[in-house]
């Protein structure tokens, strides 16, 4: 195969995109750096194409190795033939090579294999030939009679024989083909209740029937989890019609024969006790393993999203934990990040302690200067939320709150790393200087947390654990290096996450800066112990110096383009100083009435290079967090009692998931907008449309306070995305 050529065939592009592609890749250098800093090479291509490509690259590569094993154990027992070699080249997935090798295959102890040993393979090549003038099947068995062999009758040697020619008719590749594409297209998922008086989340799926071809993902995940919690019994079935027309087609003779009626006989054994479990299981792993591509599609999309929310900028946010027996937990963590105070409020005990509460959070507020309190959506939030609407009541001054997703932060605030940045606090206390955190910038804390218990998908824990990871670390790591990291307050965990710096060296970076002061340059951490001369040329452009005297250095502009970039700007008049400032944006109309591609090449740099200097010339280290909507605040609280149909509400996306989203509207209970309400158009995927974070306006449909649920719509004209 010609991974090259397959590459820029399936995701088309042109050979030389993908060619230096994989040089690059090959060469050790990350997808941020690649899609950041070598455009001219590959073409413009986003980071989420590269990381496709890079995976698929893996995959081909994988399939290839296979292959050449396959070939190697076939001519290993010297039976490889020109055709099945060239059957082997013309093999484009992986199962398709393992029903080549499948005859080759060394088996276990079969019924075909014991009738071999007994001798009866020759009697089975006759009666498959089914030769028009041949004996019929029971007479030739006769021939094959032999006790020493284990043979006592000719019914028991025409058995043997049968089960030989069972088994190959199981081992062929085209017969296997042919019918799991029948499987796939025509197949229907048959699922039973095991105990159809038990009571279960999966009761929809009792009595349920749906074809192969238009199994939702997370319908075949449900089924999945239903299955394995022993609630359901699941089967794939087919027309044993149409089955047995493929296999009559491929085995018997065009004309009858004597030995036809016990080739057909076999053919119907192969499909029922060999193909048919086999090719079901393979149906089903098919469809659990698209369903999970796709729900870990949909949960790095999400993840992408949620650690790509704009921060709360120069704000002193108080955060609040809930608990109840335990109090809700304070931490006021000023603008920059640090912990100013902290201390337990008790909202649920005597009403005494509740006015003893009030006066302590009004005292913060009031001391520090607190901006806004965020609120984790934990045990107790909703007696929380009331707690802190009426203290801002009563103080109102300005304050506002917002309820944050505590996913993790229980598992952040008991880790290793919590204890290391906060040994003086307990347990509880950490989850507050988090859930505050979260607030001021999603990015730098989330990045302390396995993206896995962020919690913004479906399903998550019946994925392929290291599958999503690997997918949940790749968005990370395009978020991290989209915004930039601050070289002189980044923590250990945002550090690792910077292209071409591994825990180790990120460490080691902190370490250096604790020991020698703050970097003054970026060419200053040449010094760092371990950050070699190719983990700095992936890292230095995604690292920002503010104190250093280089202006391009707070920029993203790479030191390998210093060069042009001081020579561009000598060009078109300007001064290193002027970076950043009002005057430099006419830098855009010289570069375009100078001729960007003659400039670019007299600068000895690629034209996207150049586009991407003068970007940064313009406003340096630009988060393109900026450009989204602020969080959405609040100063007062709503109930799910106070909800009525029709009302129209202002929320916030907290979740997409394949059948629509999840919306939190305020009243501590998020609202479903199914996928059929969330437009009037087709769409195949609520993602089409929405995303997390997005602030949107709904009006609800159905409030169920026995079940707490909340159904919502956005199909109104004014119901729309407020981006």
């Amino acid at each position: 195969m010609d991974i090259i050529q397959a590459l820029a065939t399936e995701y088309h592009l042109q050979l030389w995109q993908v060619k230096n592609t994989v040089a690059l890749i090959d060469d050790g250098n990350t997808i941020p750096f690649i899609a950041r800093y070598r455009k001219e090479a590959h073409g413009t291509l986003d980071d989420q194409t590269l990381r496709a490509l890079a995976d698929r690259l893996d995959y081909l590569r994988n399939l290839e190795k296979r292959r050449e094993e396959v070939r190697g154990l076939i001519a290993g027992q010297d039976k490889l033939t020109d055709d099945l070699s060239a059957a082997l080249d013309h093999a484009a997935t992986l199962a398709e090579i393992e029903d080549l090798y499948r005859p080759f295959r060394p088996k276990r102890k079969t019924r075909a294999s014991v009738a071999k040993e007994k001798g009866l393979e020759p009697l089975a090549d006759v009666i498959y030939a089914q030769t028009p003038d041949s004996d019929p099947p029971l007479v030739l068995a006769a021939a094959f009679v032999n006790e020493e062999k284990g043979v006592a009758t000719a019914e028991e040697a025409l058995q043997g024989a049968l089960d030989i020619i069972a088994e190959s008719i199981a081992d062929n590749a085209d017969i296997r083909k042919r019918l799991r594409n029948l499987f796939t297209v025509s197949g229907i998922v048959t699922v039973k209740a095991a105990d159809p008086e038990a009571e279960s989340v999966y009761t929809l799926y009792y009595d349920y029937q749906e074809p192969v071809s238009r199994m939702a993902g997370h319908r075949v995940l449900a089924i999945d989890r239903g299955e394995r919690e022993s609630f359901l019994k699941v089967s794939v079935t087919l027309d044993p019609v149409k089955a047995a027309n493929v296999i009559t087609r491929a085995t018997l003779s065009p004309r009858e024969a004597p030995c036809t009626e016990a080739v057909r006989t076999a053919g119907a054994d192969a499909y029922d006790r060999l193909i048919k479990p086999s090719v079901e299981r393979e149906i089903r792993n098919q469809l659990t393993e698209t369903a999970c591509e796709g729900a870990i599609r949909v949960f790095a999309q999400n993840t992408k999203q949620l650690l790509m929310q704009p921060p709360l900028k120069g704000k002193t946010v108080i955060g609040l934990d809930p608990g109840y027996r335990t109090g809700c937990k304070m931490a006021v963590v000023d603008r920059t990040g640090k912990v100013l105070d902290t201390g337990v409020l008790y909202l649920t005990h005597s009403a005494a302690q509740r006015a003893q509460a009030k006066d302590t959070l009004k005292r913060m507020i009031r001391v520090h200067h607190a901006d806004c309190l965020s609120i984790g959506n934990g045990t107790a939030t909703k007696e929380t939320e009331q707690f802190a609407a009426e203290v801002l009541r009563e103080l109102d001054c300005g304050v506002t709150y917002m309820v944050v997703s505590e996913a993790g932060a229980s598992v952040y605030s008991a880790s290793k790393l919590a204890a290391e940045e906060f040994p003086q606090y307990d347990v509880s206390l950490r989850s507050a200087v988090s859930i505050a955190r979260r607030l001021q910038d999603p990015l730098a804390e989330l990045v302390k947390i396995d993206p896995r218990s962020i919690g913004v998908g479906q399903y998550q824990h019946d994925m392929p654990q290291k599958a999503l990871l690997a997918a949940l670390d790749g968005v990370v790591e395009d978020a991290v290096n989209a915004v930039g990291v601050d070289l002189n307050t980044a923590s250990v965990p945002l550090l690792s996450r910077v292209a071409g710096i591994n825990a180790a060296v990120a460490r080691n970076i902190v370490t250096y800066r604790e020991e020698n002061g703050e970097y003054l340059s970026r060419a200053a951490l040449k010094k760092v112990p371990k950050l070699g001369a190719k983990a700095f040329e992936q890292c230095a452009g995604f690292l920002r110096v503010a104190e250093s005297k280089e202006p391009l250095d707070n920029t993203g502009v790479h030191p390998e383009s210093y060069a042009a970039t001081k020579a561009l700007l000598q060009m078109l008049h300007f001064t290193p100083q002027q970076i950043g400032t009002p005057a430099i944006a006419e830098i855009s109309a010289r570069v375009q009435a100078a001729g960007a591609p003659a400039l670019a090449e007299q600068l000895g740099i690629g034209e996207p290079t150049l586009q991407d200097i003068v970007k940064e010339l313009i406003r340096p280290g630009r988060d393109p967090r900026e450009s989204l909507p602020p969080p959405l605040l609040r100063t007062d609280v709503m109930d799910l009692k106070d909800l009525k149909p029709g009302m129209e509400l202002q929320g916030t996306v907290r979740n997409v998931i394949d059948f629509g989203a999840f919306v939190d509207i305020g009243v501590h209970q998020d609202g479903l907008v199914h996928i059929s309400q969330i437009t009037d158009r087709y769409i195949k995927h609520p993602s089409e449309i929405l995303s997390v974070g997005d602030v949107i306006t709904v009006r609800v449909l159905q409030v169920d306070p026995v079940k707490k649920r909340i159904s919502l719509t956005m199909k109104r004209e004014n119901a729309v995305k407020t981006k």
